[in-house]
Formats: structure tokens, sequence, C-alpha cells
């Protein structure tokens, strides 16, 4: 078990140390100095508990074995780490490096000290298993006679297809991409995600069995229909990815794009591919609108590109550094915290919302005014932004807004770009081939097995959840291949299903 009194002798909390600010932004490397097994990695590990009631557990999808593995990094024990670990996480090493540790926020230590180091425990104990070997391929024992495609190559569609291969299914991943790895691969940027990492883990997936088709987009380069008559079930795990756009004068001009069409061609560029949509913040006054993770990532990826400046929009207020009444512990308290990229430059401006945009056409400076936004608004106009018109905002009594008289300026905007999030997959083409139901929302509906409307077709991940973190889809890709199996064996299966489709985490209060 674990030490009982190793909360107790150890009370602080270690972070890994970060490479200087001026060193890291010349390059596309991780941005920390030290990897997760230092002097003081064991010991940090000793903080776990070892609660009688692990809430750390309940607070992550997974399920994850966690104050059984934190003991076995005390003991420095890395086979067996690795073993408890990758019985609840097909990609551990993506989930201790991007997610925000659902698992620390319930954490019982973190009522009164700093939570166990979970994350860096997880990323340790997966990074000693590839460096001593011990992560191997695991080929079924036999070849059942059924086939699987499964559409999207995410986190939840790699799950998906891993769980299945080893399961003895005969299981095609297609990606529309030229590379596997889905928004991991082109969307988080390299200084947070080396795509080495991706690389190994589809290296391994391949050994076992899974078989990969790139550059293959279902619905234009096969039917959805013909995929249906080609194999026994079709797993939809397309993501969320029709992206939420902004109805504000001056939207149609040049220099206005989505932060997802800029993070993945900078992610081509540092591996010496053609960018697709060829947007640089190179020497650009930048702007993003919305602060969220995506909005740190298009800041640190503008930082590295050399903007001459960047300023982030957050149309909230800025989150608290202690929990809130209505965020009570076990649950995910919204939290400020300084991101890597946030330490490296750029301005956050919070409680802001955005007006309309300034542009230049032929050297004639053009000012779009607000239009009302449930009448639209279409210009004429062309031409190239240079500015962002914005206006404080404040809470108010009838909306969650309240623009404040007298408070409206311009930002230099040579580059603006949008992350405010996205609205639901696109199924335009699925409708149209196979038609699934969908939700209120737009998602690919399914009941709590993950089956669609469509006989044999299943959804998992964004694609049926709606946007959400890592961690969810890794769950829902394990969970719906369990589903799967069921379905193509018509007996129970003995694959594991950590989620039903239905459920929502408790970490994410109502607002």
């Amino acid at each position: 078990m674990a030490d009982p009194r190793g909360f107790l002798k150890v009370r602080t909390r270690r972070e890994l140390a970060e490479r200087p600010v001026e060193e890291r932004i010349r390059d596309w490397f991780d941005v920390h100095a030290e990897d997760g097994l230092q002097d003081w990695t064991r010991e940090q590990a000793a903080r776990c508990m070892d609660c009688g009631t692990p809430f750390c557990m309940s607070g992550c999808p997974l399920g994850n074995l966690i104050p059984e593995w934190n003991d076995l990094v005390r003991q420095g024990k890395w086979e067996e780490a690795y073993n408890r670990l990758s019985m609840t996480n097909n990609f551990p090493e993506v989930t201790g490096r991007i997610c925000p540790a659902l698992c620390e926020s319930a954490c019982v230590l973190g009522i009164h000290q700093p939570p166990t180091m979970i994350k860096n425990d997880e990323v340790t104990i997966i990074d000693q298993a590839w460096e001593l070997d011990y992560v191997k391929p695991l080929p079924p024992a036999r070849l059942s006679t059924q086939t699987v495609a499964v559409v999207g190559s995410g986190p939840a569609g790699l799950a998906c297809a891993q769980q299945l291969t080893r399961a003895g299914h005969t299981v095609v991943v297609y990606e529309r991409d030229d590379e596997v790895g889905g928004l991991m691969r082109y969307g988080i940027p390299n200084f947070k995600l080396d795509k080495r990492i991706l690389d190994r883990r589809v290296e391994q997936m391949k050994a076992e069995g899974t078989r990969f088709r790139t550059n293959t987009e279902i619905g234009r380069d096969i039917t959805w229909d013909d995929l249906r008559s080609r194999y026994d079930a079709v797993v939809v795990a397309i993501g969320s990815t029709v992206p939420r756009d902004m109805n504000i004068p001056g939207r149609e001009m040049d220099g206005i794009h989505f932060a997802m069409d800029f993070l993945p061609d900078a992610t081509r560029r540092v591996y010496g591919k053609e960018p697709v949509h060829g947007i640089t913040a190179k020497d650009k006054h930048v702007v993003i609108i919305g602060g969220g993770d995506t909005g740190s990532d298009c800041l640190g990826t503008s930082i590295r590109q050399g903007a001459k400046d960047v300023t982030v929009l957050q149309i909230m207020p800025k989150e608290p550094s202690t929990r809130p009444d209505n965020q009570p512990w076990p649950t995910f308290a919204r939290l400020y915290q300084k991101t890597s990229s946030m330490e490296e430059g750029g301005e956050y401006v919070y409680n802001t919302d955005s007006v309309g945009f300034v542009g230049e056409e032929d050297g004639t400076k053009i000012t779009y005014e607000h239009a009302a936004r449930a009448e639209g608004f279409v210009s004429d106009e062309q031409g190239h932004v240079t500015g962002l018109k914005v206006v404080s905002v404040a809470p108010g009594e009838d909306g969650p807004f309240t623009r404040q008289p007298g408070t409206e300026r311009i930002i230099p905007a040579d580059l603006v770009l949008i992350s405010v999030g996205f609205l639901h997959p696109d199924t335009t083409t699925l409708g149209e081939q196979l038609p699934c139901d969908l939700d209120a929302r737009g998602n690919v509906a399914r009941d709590d097995a993950f089956h669609t409307s469509q006989e044999g077709v299943f959804s998992c991940g964004d694609a049926g959840r709606g946007q959400s973190l890592v961690v969810w889809a890794i769950a829902e890709g394990r969970s719906c291949a369990a589903a799967v199996d069921a379905y193509l064996t018509g007996e129970p299966t003995e694959l594991p299903a950590p989620i039903v489709a239905s459920q929502r985490p408790m970490s994410l209060p109502r607002r």
C-alpha cells in the first residue's frame, strides 16, 4: 500500500521546469527542460493518500487506477505501473501531456493541499515504458471473420480501432489527411505534442494488425453507403469539425481565418510540408478571438512564427484563482492558470466583445459598424483586415453580457484568428448517402451503446458527444469498441466500457 504519511512528509508540489522563453520560442520542441523522471518523482508520487474512496478515478472518464500506479511509481516499479496504466488508457502519452487533468481536480488531497501530480506520474510511466521497451504490440490470438471500418483517426477512432483489432476483428481506419492522428496530428502544436509520439503508437497498431488508409475521404473517395456494404460494422469518428463562426460586419474580408486553418498549416511547415491555406503570423499584428486552449495554441504558434504582437480576446471575465462556490470539489474548477504560451508573450484582454472589422481596399480605409446579428451582414466590399473594433462588456440583467457605452476601440490586426469552438461534425455527405439521425445540436445521434439509427453504424468521440476533451474521446472509443464487439459476436463482450454514450462529466458545471 502507499506510504500512509507520504502526504504529511511532502506537502509541496513540484512542477516540471520549462526551458527559458527566449530559447523555446525559437523552435518547435517541447517547452519543458526536463522529463517526468526526476530525483523527486517518486517522492511526489508518495503524496498520494491511497484514499478509501479515490475520487480521482471518478473524475477521469477512463477509470484509471490512479492510486495503484501512483504507489508503483513511488516504488520505482515501472513495468507493473505500465501494466496498470495500459489496462484503462490506450494513449497515456497523449493524455499525460495535453489533458487538463480532471483527476487532479478531484484529488482528495487537493481539498487542503496542492493535489497529487497524477498527470506527471502518468506521462512518466509511459515514457519509461517506451524507454525500457515494455510497450509491445498485442496482436490477437485468433482472428474473427468480422470486419470494421473506422472513419477518422483522432483519439476516439484510434482507441476504438486498437480495441477491436486486439479483439480479433479486421479493422481499417480511414483518414482524409495525409497522416494519422486527427487533431492530435495537425491541431495541437508540436511544442505541446511531438508528432513522433503519435508515430510510434501508430507503428504499434500496425504491428497488431490495424490497417490505415490515409488521403481517403469517406463521402467523396468512397461513398458512405458503399463503405457500409463492404464492412460488417462502421464507426463514425469524424470529430466535431464545423467551426463556430462570427456574424459581425466585415467578416468576409481577407486576413480573417479559423484557428483550425491556421494551426494545421503551422504543423505542416514544421515537418517540411506544403501548407494548405498559406496562413502565417510572421510580421503581423495578430488578434485571436477566443481565450481557450486553442486560443493559447494560436498564441504560442504566432509568437514562434514571428508575429509583431498578439492580442487574445476573451468575452468571459478572467477566471478566479480559487474555487468559486458553484464549482465545489470534486468538480473540475475553471481556475486561472497560465499556459506556457501565455508566459511567452502576448496580451489577454477579458470582458471584451467583437463589434466589427476595420479594413483597407485599394488604399481606402473601410470601417464596418455594428449590424444586428439576427439580420446578418453581407458586404460588397472585400479588402484586407487592418483592425478589429471591440467593446467592453459586463454581466447584464437581460442577457449574459451588456456592452458598456464609451468603451469602443480599435485593435490593430493584420491577421485575425477565430477560436470560439465548434458546432458539430460535418455530416453533409453522411446525410446524403447513409442518413443517420442527428441530435438537436447536429451531432450523430446514438443510443447508450453508441449505435446510430442505421443498423451496424456506430458513432463515438466528438462526432456524437460534441466538442470535448481527448480523455473523453478515448473513453468513448473504448466503450464504442465494446459495443461493436458485442454487436458483431452477438455475445457479451470482454472489452471494457468505461462510459455509456449519454454519460456527462461531473467535472463540467452547468452555466
